[in-house]
């Protein structure tokens, strides 16, 4: 039987080591079970190669070559990743997995192809037996250029580690949870969804970037240095995204339809009036993103293309869009003009500009009218209320939409000085316009920064966060971010991890392209202890912002207790020069590592202006390499520093623990969940490290007992 398109021999290879399939026949088992969910997943019917006798097959000769002109010649290539199959003198190495990455690439529709959902998947299908060994996965990912993700059949428990078998009737027991019968399900999709893109595609479809999925991290001494760190769109990304969690986000189809407004440039040598540009090209981007047929990238993945010298034809593969929004915009009194130019990315031809001279009074309809422009350009359709809110006036006061303007642009220096001053000019544009929906937004989400950039006392910050966001909703019950500071202040201030998760659910409903909630929601997650999920979230962050994760390094520490250590490690150093704050991030590793040499390296590099927590886990590594002196300095930096700023209790008590100070330690501790301080969700799951000596403690249980109670 032939494959469903002509040319190709199958439509399934399925590669393995023979040794996998002597023992147990879990491969035939594996084989088997696909079929026939395959045929219940296809109208049609779908070949499978399947070398089941080792004395045929590919295996009846060593000329390579004669049999790539047959059975390898398939649209889909299935390896069956075990603890053996990485080994570059076997025959399934050498012969089947590197030939055929090798072949696809070469082929008329190439190895990865772009689904209808805009993201970017591979013909290469991983089927995961194994945990592997940390060289086995650097080979992998180094003949990959990205990172490993497959479909896992693996059985965990307590020194664990085999194939999950057809049989299995207490998934109970395994760490994972997982049913077989769901993964081969979850197969046959991932099947079903490629083999439709491939048909739908045809061939020559054109390059598709590397930046459009996964070269987010991989092997720190054999990676080739061609793939960025920063284009984070992961290889496999449509198995995470489609087979583990809810599809909550749109199906981003034709291509075509795809955009990004960059940074606007003065017109004027007036730097004191771009915040004016941005605030404009801000309300574009929104207008557009409101647009369901639409795919639009966040101003935070464009961010970095502000004053680049780059084509737009590199742009645009690098963000994965069609078309750019360039802009020049000035403002002279109370009069503006703004110019803006649509370029087809891939011609870098021009689609379509225009120049708005207009009264300061008309800038909201000069920013309807852009967004609406650019959108039957690209022949995306408008739905009537989609029109509605496109051409919806924020406020009538031009006055406090200046300010807002302003508290925006003060709010992403994220300093305390920007932040207090931000805080400032958000309170005058709700003084002067007490509708303003986006100023209260905008307020609340500063006091947010506030507790975390400053050290604002969480009392004195989520209330009012809190109290913002409800008269969001009075205004306008359907304004997503206030559902996301809601669901915020119930994680980070109440603890409440079921209000937290519902609210987070409901901004998503409202706004699914916010890559904000994502990073929120796998925060949640990682709390929890479920790593793995949390880092599942990320990945959907990244299918709506591309640089979701170069932004604060938070994701390589989800990477690191999902299992990942070395590619997290290798993402993090590399983020170092851009965000110190990623040293913090390092030097947290290597302590729950028990490497304290080189924490103690990293957190040093820190201590200059950050969180106390930088201190606390410096003292704590020093007790650990047996510096005690040392501790007792980071003890006093932190008890010097709470006489004129908040500096949280349980962070004090775990170097108190350190110094065998067992009392003090719970009493700061019991402060610290009176406190409501960020830092109990830590002590959970994620830092076993802080009060290791007291863990045990009937207090200490108490205590962190209340945090894990949900309404």
């Amino acid at each position: 039987m032939a494959s469903l398109i002509p040319g190709y021999e199958y439509d399934i290879f399925i590669s393995y080591r023979q040794k996998d399939n002597k023992h147990d026949s879990w491969v035939t088992e594996f084989v088997n079970q696909l079929k026939g969910e395959l045929e219940a997943t296809f109208k049609e019917d779908i070949s499978i190669y399947f070398d089941e006798n080792p004395h045929d097959g590919l295996l009846e000769t060593h000329s390579v070559d004669k049999s790539l002109e047959g059975k390898l010649k398939c649209l889909i290539f299935i390896p069956i990743i075990s603890q053996t199959y990485c080994d570059p003198k076997s025959f399934a190495w050498q012969h089947e997995f590197v030939a055929f990455n090798k072949l696809a690439k070469e082929d008329a529709y190439g190895r990865d192809l772009r689904l209808a959902s805009g993201n970017v998947a591979s013909r290469i299908l991983p089927v995961k037996i194994h945990d592997l060994d940390p060289e086995d996965k650097t080979l992998l990912e180094n003949e990959l250029e990205g990172v490993l993700r497959g479909i896992e059949f693996i059985y965990k428990s307590a020194g664990v580690n085999r194939p999950l078998r057809d049989n299995e009737d207490h998934p109970q027991d395994n760490i994972n949870k997982t049913y077989y019968r769901d993964q081969i399900n979850k197969v046959a999709n991932a099947v079903k969804e490629i083999i439709t893109a491939l048909k739908k595609q045809g061939p020559h479809p054109g390059d598709v970037s590397k930046q459009d999925f996964d070269v987010k991290y991989a092997s720190k001494k054999n990676l080739r240095t061609k793939i960025i760190i920063g284009s984070l769109i992961l290889l496999g990304l449509i198995l995470l995204g489609y087979f583990f969690i809810p599809k909550l986000f749109k199906s981003f189809e034709p291509v075509e339809k795809s955009v990004a407004v960059l940074p606007f440039k003065l017109l004027s040598a007036e730097p004191d009036k771009q915040y004016l540009a941005d605030g404009m090209m801000e309300a574009i981007l929104l207008n557009l993103s409101k647009i369901w047929d639409l795919r639009v990238i966040p101003s935070t993945s464009v961010e970095q293309y502000r004053g680049t010298t780059k084509t737009a034809h590199q742009i645009g593969k690098e963000l994965g869009v069609e078309y750019l929004l360039e802009g020049r915009f000035q403002k002279y009194g109370n009069n503006v003009r703004l110019i803006v130019q649509l370029i087809k990315a891939s011609e870098e031809s021009h689609a379509w500009a225009d120049e708005y001279d207009r009264n300061w009074n008309d800038v909201f309809s000069v920013q309807s009218e852009v967004a609406q422009a650019v959108a039957k350009e690209l022949k995306a359709v408008i739905k009537p209320e989609e029109k509605h809110l496109i051409e919806k006036v924020p406020t009538d006061n031009l006055e406090a939409y200046n300010y807002f303007l302003l508290g925006e642009y003060c709010r992403t220096q994220r300093t305390p000085e920007s932040l207090w001053r931000a805080k400032a000019l958000y309170e005058k544009a709700i003084e002067a316009d007490s509708g303003f929906v986006k100023a209260y937004t905008g307020l609340a989400r500063c006091y947010g920064a506030l507790a975390f950039y400053a050290n604002l006392r969480p009392a004195e910050a989520y209330p009012p966060a809190l109290e913002l966001a409800y008269k969001v909703l009075e205004l306008d019950s359907l304004f997503s971010d206030a559902y996301n500071v809601i669901g915020v202040a119930d994680l980070f201030y109440h603890f409440d991890f079921a209000d937290a998760e519902r609210n987070y659910k409901r901004a998503l409903e409202l706004a699914p392209n916010n890559p904000e909630v994502y990073k929120y929601f796998a925060e949640m997650l990682f709390f929890k202890g479920k790593f793995s999920e949390a880092v599942e979230w990320d990945h959907r962050a990244m299918t709506v912002d591309p640089t979701y994760s170069t932004r604060d390094g938070l994701y390589g520490v989800h990477l690191y207790k999902a299992g990942e250590k070395d590619s997290a490690i290798m993402y993090l150093t590399r983020m170092t020069d851009k965000f110190p704050v990623c040293h913090y991030y390092l030097g947290a590793i290597y302590l729950f590592e028990g490497e304290y040499e080189r924490s103690i390296a990293e957190l040093r590099e820190t201590l200059t202006g950050f969180s106390p927590v930088s201190i606390t886990y410096l003292g704590i590594a020093y007790s650990k390499s047996g510096a005690l002196d040392e501790t007792q300095k980071m003890l006093d930096t932190l008890e010097t520093r709470a006489k004129t700023e908040f500096v949280p209790y349980s962070m004090r008590g775990a170097l108190m623990a350190e110094l065998g100070r067992e009392k003090e330690a719970l009493d700061y501790l019991r402060k610290g969940y009176d406190e409501k301080e960020e830092f109990l969700l830590l002590l959970m799951h994620v830092d076993t490290i802080s009060y290791s000596n007291l863990r045990s403690d009937p207090e200490f249980i108490k205590i962190i007992g209340k945090v894990r109670v949900t309404k």
